[in-house]
């Protein structure tokens, strides 16, 4: 039942701003997005996206509207039918550059990874990074244009997997059903244990030593 569903969602999205893009005269459009600003461990992910537009997989939306399952799934089609660069900044560095300047590289850095060499680029929100080519940022893009939810969904998978895989290191924060976001139980875990190797020290509330629990 979710993927049907999660299909009726793709005319919502459509293709109108990366065709009106190609009308315009570029050649290779990307979608680029982020996950992973809020938590306080790991990493923060981010996908560029070059669609196939005349091979679009069905059903693409804003990644936090997705099952993981559907996620999942999605994310396999993408691979197959787009171009995609995926690339991550530590713990450590957004510790010393801070979250902002993390995600702003971690763009820059996706972008960088792709096969080919992007002349225009949808980015979500309203900061985008300094890019080699156009760009234009739109606020709630991953719900609005297809090839950034196409980046939202290929992030936030990869992102899941990272702190699952920290999850098995590290059992006591249950990084593998919070990814790292400040819940009850992951609070009372640091509060508790103390934080681990990849929990972010500058972010409130580690920052601030123990937690007021």
């Amino acid at each position: 039942m979710t993927a049907p569903i999660r299909a009726l969602r793709l005319p919502d999205l459509g293709l109108d701003r990366e065709h009106a893009a190609r009308a315009e005269g570029f050649t290779c459009i990307a979608g680029l997005d982020e996950v992973g600003r809020g938590p306080l461990a790991g990493p923060v992910v981010s996908a560029a996206v070059v669609l196939d537009l005349g091979n679009v997989p069905q059903g693409l939306a804003d990644s936090k509207a997705l099952t993981a399952a559907r996620r999942e799934a999605l994310f396999a089609e993408i691979l197959a039918t787009s171009q995609v660069g995926i690339a991550s900044v530590s713990h450590q560095e957004i510790d010393t550059i801070n979250i902002r300047q993390a995600s702003l590289l971690a763009m820059c850095r996706a972008l960088a990874a792709l096969p080919c060499a992007p002349d225009m680029a949808f980015v979500d929100g309203n900061d985008p990074p300094a890019l080699p080519c156009a760009a234009e940022a739109v606020i709630k893009g991953d719900s609005s244009i297809a090839s950034i939810a196409a980046a939202s969904i290929v992030a936030k998978v990869i992102r899941d997997r990272m702190m699952a895989r920290l999850g098995n290191a590290y059992p006591a924060y249950g990084f593998a059903s919070n990814a790292g976001y400040s819940t009850k139980a992951h609070l009372t875990a640091v509060a508790s244990e103390g934080p681990c190797p990849f929990h972010r020290l500058s972010f409130s509330p580690l920052r601030q030593g123990l937690l007021d629990l």
